[in-house]
C-alpha cells in the first residue's frame, strides 16, 4: 500500500472510531460500529449522484424503561437492566449512500425490511432481490441512487436468524405463558412446522393440557383433535414441529396451543427504528447523517409502520418528529403483534389477528372504542403519509383495506386528512409475479401486472411533498359515493367459463375476545372485463389483454375448496379471436375485436402511459418500458417466446 493511501486509511479508521464512541448524553443510541465500508457497483456513477458505497455494522441501544416514551415498549420494564438502569440491545445495520454526500438529496430513506430481506431495490429499481447488494446488476436501473437517497436498513425483527438483518431483542426468561400458533399446510403431510413461532419452545411437549384444533374457515368453530393423535416432534432444531396421526390436510387451519418459553421484548424493534432514525437525523457525531427522513415498508412491514404510528414511535425521547414521510404499502387496515408479549412478527399463516381497530388516521368509534393511528401526536409530529394497496388487500387475507377510508360499519366514505394520500394500484397482486405468468398455488395464473413504475413516480411525489411542499399526485382509490367501491356480493364480475365466482369470498374479520367478528367486505367495483374501475389504472389494466384480479382461488393441489389463496391475484387472458371467444362462451371481447394488430395495441399503450405521466403516476422515462412490457405480453399471448422487461 502506498504511503498516502495508508495514511488516508488510518485517518478514516480514526474518524470512524471517534464517530462510533459518542457521549452517553445521547443514551438511546450508545454506539454505532461500522465494520465494513466498500464502494459498490464497481464504482459506477449513478447519474449526477455519482458512485455509492455500502456500510455494514451494528447499532447499540440503551433505553431507560422509566422514560414514558419507552414505556410504550411492551415488557421493557421486565427486561434485564445494567447498573445504570438501562436496557441494552443491538441491531444489525446496512447503509447504501453516495460516496460524496454533497451530491445526494439529504434524505435518509429507511426500509423496514421484510423478514430480514431488502425490498426497495426490487420495488423501485427493478433489481433482483439480494441480501447484500454489491454488483452493478444488484442495483437494477439505479432509480433510487440517481435520485440521491441514502438507504438505511436497521434490524427490527428478533425471530429471524443470522446472517439476516435482525435485532437481538432482550429476553424475558422468566415469562411462561400459553400461546397459540396457526398453520395452513399446502400439501398433505404427517408433520408440519410451527414456522410462525421459530423461537418459542414448549415447556412440556407432553403436557396433556396442550391442544390442537382444526377448522376449514376462519369463522368456523374450531374442532379439537384428540390429544393422543398428535405430538411435538423431538430431537430437531428450528421452529417446533408437530405430527398428527393420519396427517394434516392441505388448506385447513390448524391451531396448536401450548405453554411456551423464549419470549423477547418484541417492541425493541420499534424502538430501534425510532432511535436510529432520530440519531442519524439530529446528531452530528455519527457516521450516518441526513437532514430528512422517510420510511417505507411493504406487507408485513407496512403493517409494522401502522403499529409504529399507533404506538407513538414517530416521537423520539426528546419529543421530536422522527420521520417526515411514512409509506405503508400493501398493509390494508392491519397492524400486527410487533409489540406484543410472545409476538410473532414473522408469521404469515393467521390472517385475521393483525386486523385491529383503529383503522384510520382520524379518530373514529367502533365497538365502544375510540381512537386513531395518530392519536398520540401533536400536529408538528405528524408525518406525511402514503397508503398504497392492491385489490388483494381489499378482497382477502384479513387486511380489509377499505376500512382505511370508510366508516367501520362500511356505510360511508371518510374525508381523508390533508397529510394523507391513498392509492389503489388497480389490477395488481400483493407482490407482482414473474412474467411470463404461470399458475402456482391458485386455480388461475398468478397476476404479473407491474407496480414498480407507478411506485417510482409516487416516490418522486412524496419527496416533492415533504421537501418542497408541492402537492403529490391526488389520491386515487374506490369510493362508495360513486359506486367504485361495493360490497363483495354486489361486484359485477363477468361469468368467465372456468373461473370461480368471487362473490362467494367471505372475509375479512377481526379477532376480539378470542372470537372472529366479521367486518364489512368492501371491494373495488369492476368493469365488463372484470378489471378494477377505480384507482391508478396502469396501461395493462387500461389497455387490457386479460382480466387482472386481486384474488385467486386455491388450486386442488393445495386444498382447493371455496377459499382463496392468501395474497395471490389472477391473470385470465382474453380469447384471441371472436370465434374462439364465442366457442368458449366468454363474455369478454377478444383481443382481435379490440386491437387491429400489435402496432395498434402498442399505440394505445403509449397513449395510456402518456396520460399517466401527465397525472404524475408514471415517469416519462418509463414510457418505453411500458410499451416493451406490453409487446412482450402480446407475444406471450400469441404463442411466441416472451421476455420480461423491467
Amino acid at each position: 500500500m502506498r504511503k498516502g493511501a495508508a495514511l488516508r486509511a488510518k485517518l478514516l479508521i480514526t474518524a470512524l472510531c471517534l464517530a462510533v464512541c459518542p457521549s452517553l448524553a445521547f443514551a438511546e443510541v450508545s454506539k454505532v460500529t461500522v465494520a465494513s465500508r466498500v464502494t459498490v457497483a464497481g464504482g459506477q456513477a449513478f447519474g449526477t449522484t455519482g458512485p455509492y458505497e455500502k456500510l455494514t455494522g451494528s447499532i447499540e441501544f440503551a433505553l431507560d424503561p422509566k422514560d414514558p416514551h419507552n414505556a410504550r415498549v411492551t415488557d421493557i420494564g421486565r427486561a434485564a437492566q445494567d447498573a445504570d438502569g438501562r436496557v441494552r440491545f443491538t441491531s444489525d445495520m446496512m447503509v447504501l449512500r453516495p460516496v460524496d454526500p454533497l451530491k445526494g438529496n439529504g434524505v435518509l430513506l429507511f426500509e423496514v425490511i421484510n423478514r430480514g430481506r431488502l425490498g426497495v431495490l426490487s420495488r423501485f429499481n427493478g433489481a433482483p432481490t439480494v441480501d447484500s447488494p454489491m454488483a452493478a446488476a444488484d442495483f437494477g436501473n439505479g432509480y433510487l441512487m440517481r435520485e440521491g437517497y441514502t438507504l438505511v436498513f436497521v434490524g427490527w425483527e428478533f425471530d429471524i436468524r443470522p446472517p439476516m438483518i435482525r435485532v437481538e431483542a432482550p429476553t424475558l426468561d422468566a415469562v411462561i405463558e400459553p400461546i397459540t400458533v396457526g398453520v395452513v399446510p399446502d400439501a398433505k403431510a404427517n408433520e408440519v412446522s410451527l414456522s410462525d413461532a421459530p423461537l418459542y419452545e414448549p415447556t412440556n411437549p407432553n403436557d396433556a393440557a396442550n391442544t390442537m384444533t382444526v377448522r376449514d374457515h376462519y369463522w368456523d368453530r374450531p374442532v379439537r383433535i384428540e390429544r393422543a393423535k398428535w405430538r411435538f416432534v423431538t430431537g430437531q432444531t428450528g421452529a417446533p414441529r408437530v405430527a398428527l396421526d393420519g396427517g394434516f390436510e392441505p388448506g385447513r387451519l390448524y391451531d396448536v396451543t401450548f405453554k411456551a418459553t423464549g419470549a423477547r421484548v418484541a417492541g425493541a424493534g420499534l424502538a430501534a427504528i425510532r432511535d436510529a432514525a432520530a440519531a442519524f437525523r439530529y446528531r452530528t457525531d455519527l457516521p450516518i447523517r441526513g437532514t430528512t427522513t422517510y420510511v417505507f415498508g411493504a406487507s408485513q412491514d407496512g403493517r409494522f409502520l401502522r403499529q409504529f404510528l399507533y404506538d407513538g414511535f414517530n416521537e423520539d425521547e426528546r419529543d421530536r418528529k422522527v420521520f417526515d414521510g411514512v409509506w405503508a404499502h400493501i398493509a390494508g387496515s392491519a397492524r400486527g403483534t410487533f409489540n406484543d408479549r410472545f409476538g410473532m412478527p414473522i408469521g404469515g399463516s393467521v390472517m385475521l389477528t393483525p386486523t385491529r381497530f383503529p383503522f384510520t388516521t382520524d379518530e373514529q368509534t367502533f365497538n365502544d372504542e375510540r381512537g386513531s393511528l395518530l392519536q398520540r401526536y401533536r400536529a408538528d409530529q405528524r408525518p406525511k403519509i402514503f397508503f398504497t394497496n392492491t385489490p388483494v388487500e381489499y378482497w382477502g387475507g384479513g387486511r380489509a383495506a377499505a376500512l382505511i377510508h370508510t366508516s367501520p360499519d362500511g356505510g360511508k366514505d371518510l374525508t381523508i386528512p390533508d397529510n394523507v394520500r391513498i392509492y389503489l394500484l388497480s389490477g395488481t397482486q400483493h407482490g407482482e409475479s414473474a412474467f411470463p405468468p404461470k399458475a402456482t398455488r391458485g386455480q388461475q395464473m398468478d397476476n404479473p401486472v407491474p407496480q414498480r413504475k407507478v411506485m417510482r413516480a409516487l416516490m418522486r411525489g412524496l419527496h416533492g411533498w415533504v421537501s418542497k411542499g408541492a402537492a403529490p399526485p391526488e389520491s386515487r382509490y374506490p369510493k362508495l359515493a360513486d359506486g367504485t367501491l361495493t360490497r363483495a356480493a354486489s361486484v359485477t364480475f363477468p361469468a368467465i367459463p372456468g373461473v370461480a365466482d368471487p362473490r362467494i369470498i367471505a372475509g375479512p374479520g377481526q379477532v376480539r375476545n378470542g372470537k372472529v367478528e366479521m367486518l364489512p367486505h368492501l371491494v373495488p367495483q369492476v368493469d365488463a372485463d372484470g378489471n378494477d374501475v377505480a384507482g391508478i389504472r396502469v396501461p395493462d389494466v387500461n389497455v387490457p389483454v386479460a382480466t387482472n384480479t386481486g384474488w385467486n382461488f386455491r388450486s386442488e393441489s393445495v386444498g382447493g375448496t371455496k377459499e382463496i389463496y392468501n395474497l395471490l391475484g389472477s391473470y385470465i387472458p382474453f380469447a384471441m379471436t371472436k370465434a374462439e371467444r364465442e366457442a368458449r362462451k366468454d363474455p369478454r371481447l377478444s383481443i382481435a375485436e379490440r386491437y387491429r394488430d400489435r402496432d395498434d395495441y402498442s399505440s394505445k399503450l403509449r397513449t395510456a402511459a402518456q396520460d399517466l405521466v401527465r397525472s404524475r403516476y408514471l415517469l416519462e422515462e418509463d414510457i418505453e418500458n411500458v410499451v416493451k412490457r406490453g409487446q412482450a405480453q402480446w407475444e406471450f399471448l400469441t404463442g411466441r417466446n416472451a421476455t420480461s422487461s423491467r
